[in-house]
C-alpha cells in the first residue's frame, strides 16, 4: 500500500472520529454550532439518535484503523 494511499485512510479514519465525538458527547453542545441551520430545540430531543449514529461512526472508523 503505498503512503499516499495510507494518508487517505487515515484521514477519513480521523474524520470519522471526529463525527464520533460530535454526535456522541458534543451533540448539544458543539452541535449546535456546527448544524446552525436546525433549531435549537431539536437537539435535546434527538440526542439518543445522534449518539446511536456516533457509535456507528465510531465502527467506521476502527474498520478503517
Amino acid at each position: 500500500m503505498t503512503l499516499i494511499a495510507k494518508f487517505l485512510i487515515a484521514s477519513v479514519a480521523l474524520e470519522h472520529l471526529y463525527i464520533l465525538w460530535l454526535e456522541m458527547f458534543a451533540w448539544t453542545t458543539a452541535g449546535r454550532r456546527t448544524f446552525k441551520s436546525m433549531s435549537a430545540d431539536i437537539f435535546e430531543k434527538t440526542k439518543s439518535m445522534a449518539a446511536n449514529q456516533g457509535l456507528y461512526n465510531g465502527f467506521l472508523a476502527a474498520g478503517l484503523i
